[in-house]
């Protein structure tokens, strides 16, 4: 196409576009670090102060502090006063930046960006040769990953997601058998176990470090019913009747195998509750997605990558709503039903039965 025949007005606004997509990628690494630093949780209980007075309450070199508040002034997240040079977090912005937000602190999930830079270059050798990277590129992924995914548990797991299913609060009460799969760092699990006593709870993961804390965090609570062991997910033992998998299934290398496991492992009237990204098997349906192309940029720079990285299936984030009930099916459920929780754009829940 000659440079005559370009649209002008179009050509501009896209270039426009693409300007403040440089700035808030680099506004998404300060706010990770701002997070991480604990800059944000600092200036919310400051009033308007100096970047000396921020850095003395943060801990922190004013040096560094002071750029960084540079940063978050030129974005638009903190305010400044030139004649005083003093800085302020509206309250209206640390609802979404702060560790007392809960669920709602969008920089805690700014620290993904960080961590996918650390990859970069090995995402971009996967593009050549169509492999992938181990889980083990990836050291701070399940800490982040439980932070994240903490607070929700400690907020809705027990009054928004079990009474999903109807009737589960009561047998969990009355007394169980239940297994959660990919783990983590067991914090759902030792959230039932504490809430349910008179049920039996195990967490499985491939990673010994998720289940020493999940063992930790346990032996801390004085949980006699938690039990975490190492293990693959596609190999379940025992008999169930729950079967939890939190943010997990998307990621696995064999998901179809998981699954099939899932349902041999369930009782006659067992119930496997999965939670999983809500959104669609296909892209036209997501393009209005809130969050889509943080889910197609997280497929690519760890969902995707990490299971084809252990010659798995390679699902992405973005496996969609349609693939999953059509994978449940084929794993034996006959029976699936689909929920979401006020307030989570970003899951959907399933209940599935033999």
């Amino acid at each position: 196409m000659s440079v005559e025949a370009l649209d002008t007005v179009k050509q501009e606004a896209f270039a426009g576009r693409m300007i403040q997509v440089v700035n808030d990628a680099c506004l998404g690494l300060m706010a990770g670090l701002g997070h991480e630093s604990g800059l944000f949780d600092t200036m919310a209980g400051l009033a308007p102060a100096t970047s000396g007075e921020i850095a003395r309450a943060a801990g922190l070199n004013e040096r560094y502090v002071r750029e960084w508040l540079g940063a978050m002034v030129v974005g638009g997240i903190v305010d400044y006063e030139p004649e005083r040079v003093t800085y302020a977090l509206p309250p209206e912005h640390a609802a979404s930046l702060t560790r007392a937000a809960g669920p709602d602190n969008l920089a805690r999930i700014a620290q993904d960006f960080g961590m996918m830079g650390e990859v970069e270059q090995q995402v971009l050798e996967a593009f050549r040769t169509g492999g992938g990277l181990p889980y083990s590129a990836y050291p701070r992924f399940q800490a982040l990953q439980a932070e994240e995914s903490g607070e929700v548990y400690d907020l809705a797991l027990v009054d928004g997601i079990v009474p999903l299913v109807p009737g589960l609060t009561e047998r969990l009460r009355s007394g169980i058998d239940v297994l959660d799969i990919g783990t983590g760092q067991g914090h759902a699990v030792n959230v039932l176990a504490k809430t349910f006593p008179a049920s039996r709870f195990r967490g499985l993961d491939m990673s010994e470090d998720g289940i020493t804390a999940a063992r930790a965090e346990a032996a801390a609570l004085g949980l006699a019913n938690a039990d975490f062991q190492v293990g693959n997910c596609a190999e379940l033992t025992g008999s169930y009747d729950l079967i939890t998998a939190f943010d997990v299934i998307h990621d696995l290398a064999q998901p179809t195998r998981t699954l099939a496991a899932v349902a041999g492992a369930l009782k006659d009237d067992g119930v496997f509750l999965m939670g999983d990204i809500a959104a669609s098997s296909r892209l036209e349906e997501n393009i209005d997605h809130p969050l889509g192309p943080a889910l197609y940029t997280f497929s690519v720079f760890y969902c995707m990558t990490v299971s084809l990285g252990e010659g798995g299936e390679g699902l992405g984030t973005v496996w969609g709503e349609q693939t999953a009930r059509r994978m449940l099916g084929e794993a034996g459920f006959s029976r699936v039903d689909t929920q979401r929780v006020e307030g989570d754009i970003l899951n959907v829940y399933y209940a599935a039965r033999r």
